[in-house]
């Protein structure tokens, strides 16, 4: 298992917004296209950032469910009609992680 953590920094006055599009729509597209959602955090001394970690079998299988989900035409509609005046997202990080022998949730 491979772990992948991403940051979002939102847009000014969008972070409501954001976390709404996950919960109405994107977490149903993550478990269709195989992105597995464990946690998601908000930043307390950065309320704007969005921090989320996502569980794979391995990096193949990471970059086939993002590069489904990029494609995904109910995403692409969602996305397109959300950010009809401006995008969510204004910075993003992402970090892939590996868990050590020792760790849980080896």
């Amino acid at each position: 298992m491979i772990y992948e953590l991403r940051t979002y920094v939102a847009a000014p006055g969008k972070i409501d917004a954001l976390n709404k599009r996950f919960v109405d729509h994107t977490l149903a597209i993550f478990e269709r296209v195989g992105i597995e959602a464990v946690a998601f955090f908000i930043d307390r001394d950065k309320p704007d950032h969005l921090i989320y970690l996502t569980r794979f079998q391995d990096e193949e299988h990471r970059q086939k469910a993002w590069a489904t989900f990029g494609d995904d035409p109910e995403w692409l509609e969602v996305k397109r009609e959300s950010e009809v005046d401006g995008p969510f997202i204004v910075d993003r990080e992402h970090v892939i992680l590996e868990p050590t022998d020792y760790s849980p949730l080896r």
